[in-house]
């Protein structure tokens, strides 16, 4: 039995440090359960010189088991502690690009950056294949895509993802964002922005970028994909085949900054569609289709409120819609406060294997 000094990052924003080590025991926990065969034990935050740690033990961490921990979302250093010593452990992550990726962009409501790794990492431990995390490409779909941090999570991972936004602002703020990005850090790429039409009739508009993590790559055809389309998430089935997705990764409405699908045809203010803000409401409505996106053995993750929504609501949501929610105690043990108005919470649930 060998033990482990983890470091928790000490970039993070005031209110999520607070949270920060305790979100990630139960990341960790997470990865043990579902990924590790529970080779992970004895969890718990422990002062080294001054300085508090993560620590835990385990047996046989293979280095594909170390490929896999390096990527837990506040991770900033581990060891092997040894004699009351460290021993630096080599990290394998999979991130591809710097980290201004995730960080550079700036807006009220955005979703801290190591939370989306957070549950994009939980959601990938909930299908059939956790491992294919860092030995396989699972493709990710964001229902409620926003500005695109989660898309931008799984291009750092090398995955081919794709988002849903009824927010036409929020769609060309991530259009023009991930080109500039793109531009200025050099990377081969091609990005369009065109209409998507159903019997002549324009539905929504499509951003569509096809990247390469290196010149060499993109010219060989080994490229990645992120789709964006401005339209209301409840119908996304008319935007991507029926079980082409391995993940559903998206924040919920939080009633305060967040809106999603067009509530009924009551016009708000200037004539507008209101947007729900209630989780449960959008949920209800929107998660039948998006059930349909999902391969046999793949998970969505769900992150909300708790002030606006319990997790018994959306749970028996998830069942509805055909999912298996996982309910385990790491799984519970994620909530959180954000601030007044908002304490965060995640649930996931699988579509049972063919």
């Amino acid at each position: 039995m060998t033990a482990y000094g983890l470091l928790v990052s000490p970039s993070h924003n005031r209110v999520y440090a607070q949270a920060a080590t305790e979100l990630v025991r139960a990341e960790l926990a997470v990865f043990s359960e579902r990924a590790l065969d529970g080779r992970v034990r004895d969890i718990e935050e422990t002062e080294i010189g001054g300085v508090p740690y993560v620590t835990f033990s385990a047996d046989d961490l293979a280095e594909q088991d170390v490929r896999l921990l390096s990527n837990l979302s506040s991770l900033y250093a581990l060891f092997q502690i040894e004699d009351e010593l460290l021993r630096p452990v080599t990290l394998q992550p999979l991130d591809l690009f710097g980290s201004d990726l995730l960080t550079i962009q700036k807006y009220s409501g955005k979703t801290n950056e190591y939370f989306t790794k957070l549950l994009l990492n939980v959601t990938a431990m909930a299908t059939d294949s956790p491992m294919d995390l860092v030995t396989g490409r699972p493709r990710v779909l964001d229902p409620m895509c926003g500005r695109g941090t989660t898309l931008n999570q799984a291009m750092m991972y090398g995955l081919d993802a794709a988002g849903i936004d009824i927010d036409g602002k929020d769609f060309d703020a991530y259009a023009a964002f991930i080109k500039t990005w793109l531009k200025n850090n050099r990377v081969k790429h091609r990005a369009e922005v065109t209409s998507v039409r159903r019997e002549k009739a324009v539905i929504g508009r499509r951003l569509h970028v096809t990247l390469g993590a290196s010149k060499e790559l993109y010219k060989g055809g080994e490229t990645m994909e992120i789709t964006v389309v401005n339209a209301d998430s409840t119908g996304a089935g008319r935007f991507f085949r029926p079980a082409s997705f391995d993940m559903i990764v998206t924040d919920a409405p939080y009633g305060v900054q967040h809106g999603s699908r067009s509530k009924g045809a009551r016009p708000g203010r200037k004539g507008r569609p209101q947007l729900s803000r209630s989780p449960v409401e959008l949920l209800g409505a929107a998660l039948p289709d998006w059930a349909r996106l999902l391969r046999p053995g793949g998970a969505i993750g769900i992150s909300w409120n708790t002030f606006v929504g319990r997790r018994e609501d959306l749970a028996e949501i998830l069942a509805s819609s055909g999912l298996q929610v996982h309910d385990s105690d790491a799984q519970r043990a994620f909530r959180h406060r954000v601030d007044q108005a908002i304490s965060r919470d995640l649930i996931t649930a699988q579509k049972p294997p063919a």
